[in-house]
């Protein structure tokens, strides 16, 4: 198996990152609809869960094109926690402060507080998130910092010695779901669940070559989205309604259904190719500014719902994907604009 990928293939990943960063602002947009079961109508519900549904896949996708892209490199341990930790560590600064003083000044403006108060409330959502989406941010620090020691191991590691890993690693993701709650066993697997699983798993699937042509891939793949993406949407429902309230176990992003859909995805975009000169400036444009686009998409988001434009200011089967597209657009226009100015590059994401 090859360890390498060749720098003339990696288009496709540039078409996965964008559809993940769009995703999110979807789940962003939508999510809100589906803490409100029984509160609104059944028609409303179920366009939130569905466009919520169909795109679980944004985070295990970040996950897995990290592995693609960072596993088959060789990194010296001061070079990289200097190069790669700037490159995100700045921008995420530069941008909590914004969420931090959006809080602050919420929290306080009919408050007469001491400056100490105000410090230590600020120093306190710094640490534990200063917005909600930003738990993404604090993870992938921690998947950073184990980068350099899994990279020396994947890239001298034989096929099956990853399929070794991946195979334990899905068994205990299994096990730790509710649904096989029964069939746990003392042995201790920490080791192999969490998010690090995706890393070895986007690296394993983009130098892996199967055996079937593009077209039965595609198919294959197709298959993975296709039921990956109905239990995530009838099983949802199905809890819900069971527990007449929201149940979002389906959505976690480390269920298997929501796996398959990922899975499915990463092969499929794998074997196409987006050809129209048009269109791949666009994606080449939204590539370049993901990361800080994913930063501040939650502050625009907040602006458009202050201004009338969320999931309802018309039929929600439009309403969705018009603020989503609205606020991809004002995201990637503020990150240019900051990536404008001097030293702009170092913090705008």
């Amino acid at each position: 198996m090859s360890i390498a990928i060749e720098s003339k293939n990696l288009n496709w990943t540039n078409n996965l990152r964008v559809l993940a960063t769009v995703s999110v602002i979807v789940v962003h947009v939508a999510c809100d609809i589906l803490y409100q079961y029984g509160t609104i109508s059944n028609f409303t519900w179920w366009t939130g869960n569905v466009y919520d549904g169909l795109v679980r896949f944004c985070v295990p996708i970040f996950l897995m094109l990290t592995g693609a892209l960072m596993l088959n490199k060789k990194y010296e341990l001061s070079d990289f926690l200097k190069r790669k930790f700037s490159r995100i560590i700045l921008p995420f600064l530069f941008w909590s402060f914004f969420y931090i003083l959006l809080t602050v000044r919420s929290e306080f403006l009919v408050q007469s507080e001491k400056a100490v108060d105000i410090f230590n409330r600020a120093f306190t959502l710094l640490i534990g998130g200063s917005s909600f989406h930003l738990w993404y941010i604090y993870m992938i620090i921690g998947i950073y910092l184990f980068i350099p020691i899994i990279s020396k191991w994947i890239q001298n590691a034989t096929e099956k010695e990853i399929l070794y890993f991946l195979g334990i690693w899905i068994f205990a993701l299994m096990l730790n779901q509710p649904i096989f709650a029964a069939f746990r066993i003392n042995v201790d697997l920490t080791y192999f669940t969490g998010f690090l699983g995706y890393l070895v798993l986007g690296y394993y699937l983009s130098v892996k070559s199967f055996q079937y042509d593009a077209r039965r891939l595609k198919q294959i793949s197709v298959l993975l989205l296709f039921l990956g993406a109905l239990i995530t949407i009838l099983g949802t429902y199905f809890l819900s309604t069971a527990e007449d309230c929201f149940n979002e176990y389906f959505y976690g992003y480390l269920t298997f259904n929501v796996m398959l859909v990922s899975i499915g995805l990463f092969i499929f975009f794998k074997n196409s190719k987006i050809s129209n000169p048009t269109l791949v400036r666009v994606i080449g444009f939204i590539n370049k500014y993901s990361y800080g686009i994913y930063l501040v998409h939650i502050l625009v988001l907040r602006f458009l719902v202050s201004s009338g434009i969320d999931y309802d200011f018309i039929n929600p089967v439009l309403a969705i994907p018009i603020t989503t597209l609205l606020c991809l657009l004002l995201s990637a226009v503020i990150i240019y604009a900051v990536n404008k100015l001097p030293y702009g590059e170092y913090i705008s994401g």
